[in-house]
């Protein structure tokens, strides 16, 4: 993947998600959905939040690529110029770097603890169509009843 594949990748329109799913309902969720486009490009994304940890992560994974873009919220990234990015931040491709660099976005307003606003934000910057329902976590347990 070069540079101009990763912008025209990312700026397309045409990419959609049908439905999310939870993949083995521990106190982690995570999920993992195939993002169809129409120019058909090999990628999926990645979702997992913690809401004992308050930490989020939805990744866009390209399969011949690996990694291409990614929001990681509740956890610090050390960008290999030994600069510190918050503990919100992102990763965006780049032909040098891979996804080794990160920066603090300013389009992501929702709290780490509403996943499901965190979604809608960075399917919108993302430019996808997520035509399904991404359901808030289940609530923590803390205690054996």
């Amino acid at each position: 993947m070069n540079q101009a594949d990763f912008e025209t990748l990312l700026a397309d329109k045409s990419k959609r998600i049908v439905g999310v799913e939870d993949e083995d309902r521990s106190p982690v969720v995570e999920f993992r959905v195939e993002v169809e486009s129409d120019p058909g490009y090999p990628i999926f994304i990645k979702g997992s939040y913690n809401g004992l940890a308050r930490a989020l992560t939805f990744a866009l994974i390209h399969r011949g690529s690996g990694r291409i873009y990614a929001l990681d919220m509740g956890k610090d990234h050390h960008n290999p110029s030994c600069v510190m990015v918050g503990e919100k931040h992102k990763h965006r491709w780049n032909e040098p770097m891979r996804d080794k660099e990160a920066y603090a976005p300013s389009d992501i307003t929702a709290a780490v603890s509403d996943p499901v606003a965190v979604w809608q934000q960075f399917c919108a910057e993302a430019a996808i169509d997520h035509r399904g329902t991404l359901h808030s976590p289940p609530a923590i347990q803390l205690e054996i009843l």
